[in-house]
């Protein structure tokens, strides 16, 4: 998806942080394909991987790329370390999360819940490093654009904003088309401005983005391919809330104090009652939950930061790195029961 014009190139962000040699697997644009995405993946970097031959590749989160490096590590006995396995979620990534895990030696963890997630999937206590998420680290870190100069940086004149980011549910494909008509009628309806940003490129993205490319005509829409994540965090700091189904919904606004609107399935079990996110099964009931929005000032959070860590997260992977502990364990894999009477 970086690589497409469509997403806005955003691979130009490495460059522009200072890497030099780089590695560009090729554009895949059918979206309505994941599996043959994920196969053309695995070819391209199966073939990097043979040119480098790493001791080790790191993958993150729950994508298909995710995937595909786990993959290709395992069949060719690579080390692979996943960060951020062992969590919850509502829709297909869910699934690759945890087949990303049991494909992974080494784990680095947010919360110990994670942690025991990933022990009854049967993987090694040993190897599982609870660090944090390493989002946080940027999250509570000093070096934040200012809100002055994300909006500067997008053209954003609006003084008050809601983000909306919306993603396909694969499970939910045929339900799609209705429930965008109906979340853009609400959005329309309400009167806010929106920053609006695109969809990833899985199966129904294609529904997504033919509804929400018209908003650019509106005055109190801004839509963007891609938003630079340290601009995206500084903006979603100071927005009114945020809206859709992306996990920056339940897991970086509440730190921020944002109000969330969380729609559908996406993101089911990846919350507790939390006052600052409001779930609504569909976009029939978005328009009544953009006007209950309150003063975010007024809302007491129970949201508590050691969940997803300290911002040390970094610091705490870089130190497993240099442990010969880790670097001592078999390739070979193997199933750990969980003792009786856990």
């Amino acid at each position: 998806m970086h690589l497409l014009r469509s997403h806005g190139f955003t691979y130009m962000e490495i460059y522009k942080d200072g890497f030099e040699d780089v590695f560009l697997g090729k554009p895949y644009k059918r979206s309505e394909s994941m599996d043959l995405n994920l196969s053309h993946t695995i070819a391209d970097f199966s073939k990097f991987v043979r040119s480098c031959k790493p001791d080790m590749i790191v993958v993150h989160g729950d994508r298909l790329e995710a995937l595909s490096g786990a993959i290709v590590g395992a069949f060719n006995n690579i080390l692979v370390a996943h960060v951020e396995g062992g969590e919850v979620s509502g829709t297909i990534d869910e699934s690759i999360r945890h087949a990303v895990s049991k494909l992974s030696h080494i784990h680095f963890v947010a919360n110990a819940k994670a942690k025991q997630r990933l022990l009854q999937l049967g993987e090694n206590e040993n190897y599982i490093y609870e660090i944090g998420s390493p989002d946080i680290d940027i999250m509570l870190g000093e070096n934040l654009p200012s809100l002055k100069d994300a909006k500067d940086y997008y053209k954003i004149d609006f003084e008050s904003f809601i983000i909306l980011a919306l993603h396909p549910v694969t499970t939910d494909i045929s339900s799609l088309k209705a429930n965008m008509i109906a979340t853009i009628e609400a959005l329309k309806a309400s009167k806010e401005n929106f920053v609006v940003i695109y969809p990833n490129n899985d199966l129904g993205s294609e529904i997504i983005l033919k509804n929400i490319k018209p908003l650019k005509r509106l005055v109190n829409f801004k839509v963007f391919p891609s938003i630079r994540f340290e601009m995206f965090l500084t903006l979603l700091k100071h927005a009114k809330a945020i809206v859709g189904n992306s996990s920056a919904g339940v897991r970086e606004a509440p730190i921020f104090g944002t109000p969330s609107i969380d729609i559908g399935s996406r993101q089911t079990n990846r919350y507790d009652a939390n006052p600052l996110i409001t779930h609504i099964e569909s976009s029939k009931d978005l328009l009544p939950a953009l006007k209950a929005l309150k003063d975010r000032s007024k809302i007491e959070s129970n949201f508590s930061e050691g969940e997803f860590g300290d911002g040390k997260a970094s610091l705490r992977f870089k130190t497993a790195l240099e442990s010969k502990e880790l670097w001592d364990l078999k390739i070979q894999k193997n199933f750990i029961d969980l003792k009786w009477g856990m």
